[in-house]
């Protein structure tokens, strides 16, 4: 069992699709950084809240702590239940920025794909000057008519 294992984990695949998803997570956090940290303050900032990340509707008051809640840890410390609306814009716009980035990427791979596809082979046969008859390339004698080909 332990050599069916050990032969599956080195198949050129597996390890590829190993390396993919950990640069796969690391963009992912790049991307969450991207959001939280550059595009999310200016769109904050100009509908007023500087923070999406506290953007929530408190469902239930906490036992510990009256309301309002000036951020979302508060509210988390006093036990109130929320609606985290501001969280779930920022995981949007993340998946949105990911999944365009993805686009972009296969976009491309498919592109040069069709690149590589369009170039035409080189002739596998040609022409019998005499009998006008196919026959491989490299031919130097017909085997139809067997005229000299040189």
């Amino acid at each position: 069992m332990f050599k069916e294992f050990k032969e599956f984990a080195m198949r050129g695949n597996v390890i590829d699709m190993a390396v993919g998803i950990i640069m796969g997570a690391a963009f992912g956090s790049i991307v969450n950084s991207l959001v939280n940290d550059l595009i999310m303050p200016p769109i904050g900032m100009l509908i007023g809240k500087v923070d999406f990340s506290n953007l929530f509707i408190v469902l239930k008051e906490g036992a510990s702590m009256p309301p309002p809640y000036a951020t979302l840890a508060d509210a988390k410390k006093a036990g109130a239940v929320t609606l985290n609306f501001g969280l779930f814009l920022n995981t949007i716009i993340s998946f949105l920025i990911i999944a365009f980035s993805v686009f972009l990427l296969v976009r491309n791979i498919n592109r040069l794909k069709r690149e590589k596809e369009a170039q035409p082979l080189p002739p596998a046969t040609k022409e019998c000057p005499y009998c006008f008859s196919m026959i491989p390339i490299k031919a130097i004698r017909c085997p139809n008519c067997t005229s000299d080909l040189k």
